[in-house]
């Protein structure tokens, strides 16, 4: 099958051949119809962040089962999916509490180290990012990635709410708990920092204000709910949320930049949350005053993995509220595009002429 694969970090993707292994007990195989690419992908195609090459990214994917194994419960063939990363054993205490996000034995999902590797490459393993390894036609997943989806949402949208909508629009509901009347500041607005902003304003925030260098991105943060945009390229966007309103409640970094990520944390009132969604260089430490950064004000700080989201409980919520014309996906997916584009797609991603890019055609 053709897939999109990285060789080495910032040679880009190329277009190959690669062999997926037959479906073990408890996994399926689904025909991609759609895989949007995530700001992380990009990073770990340019940088490596740690990986091993070569690696097949791409982890927003919602298709149709076309083979299962011998013991898969939860899907049958033909079901219409949405693959999601945040996929429990279903067994460890935590997500017996619901929270599959802190799975304890994730490792479980993956093949055993005596297993043929589920992608290769002329014989060579494929590293399969986060399990999925969406860009490509057709992939190889534990029957526990997969939500299924009703026949009405369409598979370009519905893969954004395998991780972009999750960790954004969760974020906002599922970690930090927005509740009615409080205000959130959210810096950078691509596809996830949208979600986040329109998580806020479903939740019922009073202020929800965008903040971006650009200004394209932050028309579109209006249109998803923001209430107040500042463009940091113009001024100190943390001065500039304190003149509008003292300092929010909530704030979240959606980049993953130091800078930032201590911006987040000084727009905060006393009392308030930052909470770290955007993906941090594993060597990133914020300089801070303990003191009258944290201790004084109160403040507190918090890391975010995937929204906090239990997938089969939160995919379903969230495509009843596209449904209700309550959650906006339409506009997200600002382009459609084959696999051979992806390079030029994520510098237009990166430009910010596109919030969301979608592959659609393999």
């Amino acid at each position: 099958m053709r897939a999109a694969i990285v060789r080495a970090p910032g040679e880009g993707f190329c277009i190959e051949d690669v062999q997926l292994a037959e479906p073990g007990r408890r996994e399926i195989i689904v025909d991609v119809k759609a895989s949007g690419l995530c700001h992380s992908d990009i990073a770990i195609a340019q940088e490596g962040r740690g990986f091993q090459m070569p690696i097949l990214l791409g982890h927003e994917v919602a298709g149709t089962v076309s083979e299962i194994g011998a013991e898969v419960q939860s899907v049958s063939i033909g079901d219409r999916i949405v693959v999601s990363m945040v996929a429990g054993c279903n067994r460890c205490v935590q997500c017996s509490k619901g929270k599959p996000f802190r799975c304890e034995q994730v490792s479980s999902l993956e093949r055993a180290a005596n297993d043929p590797p589920r992608v290769t490459r002329d014989g060579e393993a494929v590293t399969q990012f986060m399990g999925v390894g969406g860009f490509a036609e057709k992939v190889l997943i534990h029957e526990n990635f997969a939500v299924p989806i009703g026949n009405d949402i369409p598979f370009d949208v519905a893969s954004l709410l395998g991780c972009g909508v999750l960790t954004g629009a969760g974020a906002a509901i599922n970690t930090a708990g927005v509740r009615p009347g409080d205000t959130v500041a959210v810096i950078g607005c691509g596809g996830v920092g949208l979600n986040t902003i329109q998580g806020a304003r479903i939740a019922g925030a009073s202020r929800v204000i965008a903040v971006d260098l650009q200004p394209a991105k932050l028309e579109l943060a209006r249109e998803f709910g923001a209430t107040d945009v500042v463009c940091s390229a113009e001024g100190d966007p943390v001065e500039a949320v304190h003149e509008l309103i003292g300092g929010v409640d909530y704030s979240f970094e959606v980049v993953g930049l130091q800078p930032t990520a201590e911006q987040a944390l000084r727009m905060l009132r006393v009392g308030g949350t930052a909470l770290l969604i955007g993906v941090q260089r594993p060597d990133t430490k914020l300089d801070l005053d303990l003191f009258s950064d944290i201790i004084w004000p109160q403040r507190r700080v918090l890391g975010v993995s995937m929204g906090s989201s239990n997938p089969r409980v939160d995919i379903p919520m969230f495509a009843e509220l596209y449904r209700q014309d309550r959650l906006e996906l339409d506009a997200l997916v600002s382009e459609h595009i084959s696999l051979e584009e992806i390079d030029e797609a994520y510098r237009r991603v990166a430009s910010g002429s596109v919030a969301r890019a979608v592959i659609t055609s393999f």
